[in-house]
């Protein structure tokens, strides 16, 4: 487990440390969320649709806490015997990724928006970064895949014009929110 937390951030940290909303007959989809979106006890707006159809648990160490609320939910899934869609970005997509290993018999997929953008990305050193983060994650990823479980990545950043919000893209952006839909209903 990562004893990562994020820097201490008064109006990010307030709110509970996670937020879960949807139907229980769904998909069961764990976002770690670093910027803390849920702080006011709801998912955003843009993902208040797929609660429709999924069980979302939307954690947020950026409360100040670690990444414990996650590890439980895996340990415990809402539903026994169901599997769970991680979903997570930038500065915890390495650790999602552990999750994912400590987890295979619960996790089918991990979906993944800008892993390599730990901090904002400069529009000359996008692309390297990406290529770092592939190299570095490459065992772990290929493990994953012989556990049966998906890595996705579904948004990269490379920094510049051609990128529509600053690295990482929030997860409550509406492109990666249907970038998300279309990724777990494959």
């Amino acid at each position: 487990m990562s004893d990562r937390t994020c820097t201490p951030d008064p109006v990010r940290s307030a709110g509970s440390p996670a937020v879960t909303e949807g139907t229980p007959d769904g998909p069961v989809v764990l976002v770690v969320d670093p910027a803390g979106a849920t702080k006011h006890g709801e998912l955003p707006r843009t993902w208040s649709e797929l609660a429709q159809d999924w069980q979302i648990t939307w954690c947020r160490p950026a409360s100040g806490g670690t990444l414990t609320e996650a590890d439980d939910v895996l340990a415990n899934p809402p539903r026994p015997g169901r599997s769970v869609h991680i979903v997570a970005s930038g500065p915890f997509a390495d650790d999602a990724l552990r999750l994912a290993q400590r987890h295979t018999n619960a996790v089918r997929a991990v979906v993944l928006i800008d892993p390599a953008a730990d901090r904002r990305i400069s529009s000359d050193r996008g692309d390297a970064q990406t290529r770092r983060w592939e190299d570095d994650t490459a065992g772990r990823r290929t493990a994953l895949a012989d556990a049966g479980v998906e890595v996705k990545v579904v948004a990269y950043s490379t920094g510049g014009a051609r990128d529509l919000a600053s690295t990482p893209v929030p997860l409550g952006h509406p492109d990666v929110a249907e970038a998300v839909r279309q990724a777990i209903e494959e």
